[in-house]
């Protein structure tokens, strides 16, 4: 992230000076996330699902998810473009960044029938992206630390004293790795739901299960949180299977299961097509 503004500047100045950054609009797409799951959420409780309010909150969540993937992906790509060296593997390498793949996922989700479950994985995303705003921006230009002597403008603040952005610091660090974990968790329980629902046969069922199991196919490749939560549930049916109780039947079908999703697994790896590198996480 760029560093606040000089904290030699007036206060009006140095908001408007954030305020002309992608970086705000990447942060301003975060918060409008989590005010329209809130709003959401509140019908979600009440019962009214498709009332007008939970569907423009819904959908406007998933805007908000789009513009500030679509943001990150942007500035990527301009880095990149900006680069002396060549990146392999074409469009395919593309679509192995995490970014892109929020981004085309926030898309579908605006597109297809309402799931709940699928605001949550965004949700817990937009939580510590505005925390880590809040504290590493908000708070230094609203209420700048005081600049050592001899440090160039701006420098000064990018560091603040303030108790509030301690907190904030501390809360990232402690829950962040936990939270990962239950996103995971989501991603792959919404997996699961959208399983169910195909069993209905309702009009686009199938096709967002094949979408959403490519995507689930490539945060796979991508998270070790993913990767830790699919052995996890493997595990546990593994020693649910292994009991006496268990038909034989049951367990030979366990074992056929696995082995095909080993190799599909191993058929659909991308980074075998295109050499590439781990990407870094999404934003």
């Amino acid at each position: 992230m760029a560093p606040p503004p000089s904290a030699s500047l007036p206060l009006t100045e140095r908001l408007l000076q954030i305020a002309q950054t992608l970086q705000f609009a990447w942060f301003s797409g975060h918060v409008t996330l989590l005010l329209c799951t809130l709003r959401y959420g509140l019908s979600y409780l009440t019962f009214n699902f498709y009332s007008r309010w939970a569907k423009f909150s819904y959908r406007t969540a998933f805007i908000a998810a789009g513009v500030t993937y679509g943001i990150v992906v942007y500035k990527g790509l301009r880095a990149k473009s900006r680069s002396p060296q060549r990146q392999q593997g074409g469009h395919l390498t593309l679509l192995t960044d995490e970014n892109v793949q929020y981004l085309l996922m926030a898309m579908v989700w605006l597109y297809s029938y309402q799931v709940p479950l699928a605001l949550l994985p965004f949700t817990v995303y937009s939580v510590f992206h505005v925390a880590t705003y809040t504290r590493t921006n908000l708070i230094p230009t609203i209420s700048p630390s005081p600049a050592p002597t001899g440090a160039s403008p701006g420098k000064g603040a990018a560091k603040s004293a303030s108790p509030m952005a301690d907190s904030i610091g501390k809360f990232v660090k402690q829950y962040y790795d936990s939270s990962m974990s239950l996103v995971a968790g989501l991603e792959i329980a919404l997996w699961f739901r959208l399983l169910m629902s195909s069993f209905t046969f309702a009009r686009g069922t199938w096709i967002l299960l094949g979408i959403y199991t490519i995507f689930i196919r490539s945060r796979y490749s991508q998270s070790t949180f993913v990767q830790g939560a699919i052995y996890e549930f493997s595990a546990r049916v593994d020693a649910l299977v292994a009991n006496q109780s268990t038909p034989p039947q049951v367990k030979q079908a366990w074992v056929t299961v696995k082995g095909l999703a080993r190799q599909a697994t191993d058929a659909t790896d991308l980074r075998k097509y295109v050499g590439a590198q781990p990407v870094k996480k999404a934003q």
